[in-house]
């Protein structure tokens, strides 16, 4: 309910407290992953994950089979929801490159402020696609609040902001704008590895949790983006931990400042754009150019898919972290 949506907004957030050390059960998004394969009821069905550019294109394409059959009577039915357009540069805008943002960033962190805090409020659009139905953009809210006792809660939203008041599609169909899709509590977890341990500030540790936190090379950019995203989903980031990811990003190869652009959220920041080469997608990192900190992240497509009715230029996935 709408009405839902404006307390989820206006909570206060929570800040971590306690210790972090020890074996600790699955993290959240783990957990949550783990529960709606172990209950779901109905037989049959795929549950949708947000696309991953390492997966690459074939692995991306989910089905979201309810909603389409519901909302499309065929293959030229147009989408109910349409897809947000790409993020364009505004026109003679001066690109900051990444080196003076860092710069920026690491004079704005001198007090502190503000500070890391553990959990995460991000508004999400994510491009569900099938062999059969026009693809569709699921938007959601998502907010992941920690208490002092190391337990927390997450509440996930169908709403997009782009249109308020509007119907909104969910893999269940169209729902009210502000319906609350899912709310959980989770017991104390502690743990001394990511992303429940405490990301650090210093810019040689931080590049070696991310590192860990995804399991995977974040020498490469493409590896370096995905452990931001991995980040952004678990913690805000602190003044000091922000100029610390954008030293990084202006050690990173291949990111390229384009200019300014206004966010899905009405925001101002700077972007910066890495070409894929063999995952099909381009991704538009968006920064607060004073603070280093990260606002969006944004994956287009680079080239057709018309087995999934997918164009060059078209939307992948958009994410918008907030404080």
């Amino acid at each position: 309910m709408a009405d839902e949506l404006d307390l989820l907004r206006a909570a206060d957030p929570m800040p971590a407290g306690g210790p972090h050390f020890g074996d600790g059960p699955l993290d959240h998004t783990a957990e949550r992953h783990l529960d709606r394969l172990l209950h779901d009821p109905r037989p049959g069905r795929r549950t949708w994950v947000r696309p991953r550019l390492a997966w690459g294109l074939t692995a991306a394409a989910v089905v979201v089979a309810t909603a389409l059959t519901v909302l499309l009577g065929g293959s030229g039915t147009a989408p109910a929801v349409a897809a947000p357009r790409p993020l364009t540069v505004r026109a003679h805008s001066t690109p900051v490159p990444l080196a003076q943002v860092a710069i920026l960033a690491a004079v704005a962190a001198q007090d502190g402020s503000p500070a890391l805090r553990q959990g995460t409020h991000v508004q999400s659009w994510s491009l569900g696609m099938s062999d059969d139905k026009p693809p569709v953009t699921l938007p959601e809210e998502r907010v992941v609040r920690w208490r002092a006792d190391a337990s927390h809660t997450e509440v996930v939203v169908a709403t997009d902001p782009g249109h308020p008041g509007r119907s909104v599609l969910t893999d269940d169909g169209l729902v009210e704008d502000g319906h609350v899709l899912s709310r959980r509590t989770f017991p104390p977890m502690w743990g001394d590895a990511p992303p429940l341990s405490t990301p650090p500030h210093d810019p040689t540790k931080l590049h070696a949790y991310l590192a860990e936190l995804i399991h995977t090379d974040t020498r490469t950019t493409a590896g370096l983006l995905d452990a931001t995203q991995e980040l952004l989903d678990n913690w805000t980031l602190g003044a000091r931990e922000s100029a610390a990811l954008a030293e990084l990003f202006a050690d990173a190869r291949g990111l390229r400042p384009v200019g300014q652009v206004t966010d899905r959220l009405g925001r101002t920041g700077q972007a910066y754009v890495y070409d894929g080469r063999d995952d099909g997608g381009r991704r538009m990192l968006i920064l607060d150019p004073a603070t280093g900190a990260v606002l969006g992240l944004e994956t287009t497509f680079t080239r057709d898919a018309p087995e999934y009715g997918v164009h060059a230029g078209d939307v992948m996935e958009y994410r918008a972290w907030m404080r």
